[in-house]
């Protein structure tokens, strides 16, 4: 049986399940809200074409609009400044895309401080406990914060001094962008740095550094509890919408039965 015909029998027979990690995009999803001056990207809304009527006796259809980054999504490397001459999403090659999944569970430490941050030594500790990681891979973030979305004030988590979501210290975006094994990083919140980044230095590591370092980033993923830390296969499908800098994302991790 060969490669491929193997995989198609593992998921039709399920002992490879398919995990969706994506959150339903509707008005109500949440979507990063920036502080005035700065200008904001839009949730989405639907403007039927027709509906089973005159304008359309046998079909329905909708008009779409919605911001490349709500939702689920992926953030390619033009999205920020750092790799404003790098890949637009259509130029992300597709490989990229699908690789190895590990994940790094720091959800009881968020329990106790949504401000949480991954320092250098928490990849260190990992890779001391599960091996190196794995050529082309994806980390995802696993923090439990996906179990507030169905509320936006508890996702966003904001108080006066701006929201409190957990994230990555500066020198552990550093560390993400100088491990060559890593393709992209994944997290529960609605953004891929932390809450309170606007106060780091720099601003913004995650992005900085990652995207800056052709890298990519997925946000506001769920059913992440339901991922083994290694073994599994993330396949990330954003719309190729050529100059992008980001698409509302499908998610899905192939997990093999125990």
């Amino acid at each position: 049986m060969s490669v491929l015909a193997g995989l198609t029998a593992a998921l039709t027979d399920g002992s490879v399940e398919v995990v969706d990690l994506t959150t339903p995009l509707s008005s109500d999803t949440p979507i990063l809200n920036l502080p005035q001056p700065l200008a904001n990207t839009v949730g989405l809304s639907l403007s039927p074409v027709s509906n089973f009527d005159d304008a359309g006796p046998a079909w329905a259809w909708n008009d779409v609009t919605v911001g490349e980054h709500a939702g689920t999504h992926l953030d390619a490397p033009v999205h920020w400044i750092s790799g404003r001459n790098g890949k637009s999403v259509d130029q992300i090659e597709p490989h990229r895309l699908i690789g190895p999944l590990i994940v790094i569970d720091k959800s009881a430490d968020v329990a106790e401080n949504p401000d949480f941050l991954l320092e250098p030594e928490h990849f260190e500790q990992w890779q001391e406990t599960h091996g190196q990681l794995p050529d082309n891979c994806w980390v995802i973030f696993r923090t439990g914060w996906s179990s507030r979305g169905g509320n936006a004030a508890d996702f966003v988590n904001a108080d006066d001094a701006g929201p409190h979501t957990p994230g990555v210290s500066v020198a552990g975006a550093q560390w993400i962008a100088a491990n060559t094994s890593i393709s992209g990083f994944g997290v529960e919140t609605v953004g891929i740095d932390a809450g309170q980044a606007a106060t780091f230095d720099p601003m913004f590591p995650v992005h900085s550094f990652l995207l800056g370092a052709d890298k990519y980033g997925l946000t506001s993923l769920r059913q992440v509890d339901r991922l083994p830390t290694v073994g599994a296969t993330l396949v990330v499908a954003p719309l190729p919408i050529v100059g992008g800098t980001g698409s509302p994302t499908r998610v899905y991790a192939l997990v093999e039965g125990s």
